[in-house]
């Protein structure tokens, strides 16, 4: 039997007693509330809000402390739920400070993230969320969920941090590979590439065998393909839209593919000359110079395949352009690769922590 098989044995057999959150939590008044407009880049003391990431930003200002202690944090309107262990200030409105009593905080928090990613009932503000039951064991079977749960999470972030690490790293190979200061001899896309439009609309496609480039990294299908080729695919539209201009990423893609109809296909016509990965690797490096600069517009800010063409490039020798995509290569499939790189081991064991923690928090109710 494992440890915590034994501990459940030992101290509740019966099953436990299933209590509202809000009997176990106290909540806790900030001395006050930072605006947005204040958070800074940089600072003494982070800002939690209720939004996505852990640390909104930071203050230097201690009227706005929270004391050192353990907290577990609940976003009202983002149902997101946060563990904290340290004075912080807290930002914005929306966010409810809470305090549990004679538990585990650290299971607490467990047990709530577990609920709000797992339940169909949707709990908005706390007066709803108060309502919530959580399974509450005694206390030494609490710490032993904790310490295996903290495990899992720990090994999360230290693929977060490597992964992070190896992204610096790619940026920095990119600019040192890719500078176009060290090439000397460029040449304008229309010179050495096919432009096409792409001609599928994005949610009219029938799903079939062949890939469909769309603006995101993750490919869809279609029934039938417009391109066989080595190809570097061009979002004609701005990213962000409302008049501002930006490019999030360009794709490259190889083979038999169908494009979207708002997007464009760059097609090296003699890769001897130039390799379609080079190309791809140079404006996904570069784009923020080289085309976003091209789009205009209103509200929808947009750029032509025309004007993709006038485009000046570098085309260092062929063996430069092989070793460099040999490099670049590596780094990408080790950061972006989301089927087997490092963002795929990242979700394997996000999924992992997932599964245990049901697991672990799932326990017979004790008869009352």
């Amino acid at each position: 039997m494992s440890k915590i098989g034994e501990l459940i044995q030992q101290y509740c057999p019966e099953g436990v007693e299933y209590v509202k959150l809000g009997d176990v939590c106290k909540t806790k008044t900030p001395p006050a509330k930072l605006k947005t407009a204040d958070y800074k880049d940089q600072g003494l003391y982070q800002i939690i809000d209720q939004g996505q990431s852990q640390y909104a930003g930071y203050t230097d200002d201690e009227r706005y402390l929270l004391p050192d202690a353990e907290y577990v944090l609940y976003g009202d309107h983002t149902c997101i739920v946060k563990y904290h262990k340290g004075c912080f200030a807290q930002g914005a409105d929306g966010l409810k400070i809470l305090v549990p009593i004679g538990q585990n905080i650290k299971y607490v928090f467990y047990a709530l993230s577990a609920y709000n990613l797992t339940s169909t009932e949707y709990k908005r503000h706390w007066t709803q969320a108060k309502e919530i039951e959580i399974p509450l064991p005694p206390l030494p079977v609490q710490k032993e969920i904790v310490r295996i749960l903290d495990t899992f999470t720990e090994l999360q972030a230290e693929l977060q941090a490597e992964l992070q690490a190896r992204q610096l790293q790619f940026e920095y190979y990119q600019d040192f590979l890719l500078n176009k200061s060290q090439f000397s001899n460029h040449l304008s896309i229309r010179n050495l590439c096919i432009v096409k439009k792409g001609k599928t609309p994005i949610q009219k496609a029938k799903e079939g065998k062949y890939p469909l480039v769309v603006t995101a990294m993750e490919r869809r299908s279609n029934d039938e393909y417009q391109f066989d080729a080595n190809a570097v695919c061009i979002p004609l539209i701005s990213s962000r839209g409302h008049g501002v201009a930006s490019l999030n990423h360009v794709y490259y893609q190889e083979g038999k593919f169908a494009l979207g109809n708002i997007l464009c296909a760059v097609i090296p016509m003699d890769e001897s000359i130039l390799k379609a990965k080079f190309l791809y690797y140079y404006l996904e490096y570069a784009k923020d110079y080289t085309l976003v600069p091209l789009m205009k517009g209103g509200a929808n800010v947009s750029m032509h395949c025309s004007d993709i063409e006038k485009v000046k490039i570098p085309v260092p020798s062929i063996e430069q352009q092989e070793k460099i995509i040999s490099i670049l290569d590596k780094f990408d499939g080790l950061v972006n690769d989301i089927s087997q790189g490092l963002p795929a081991e990242i979700e394997a064991r996000k999924q992992q922590y997932e599964y245990y923690r049901d697991k672990l928090l799932t326990f017979k109710r004790k008869a009352e």
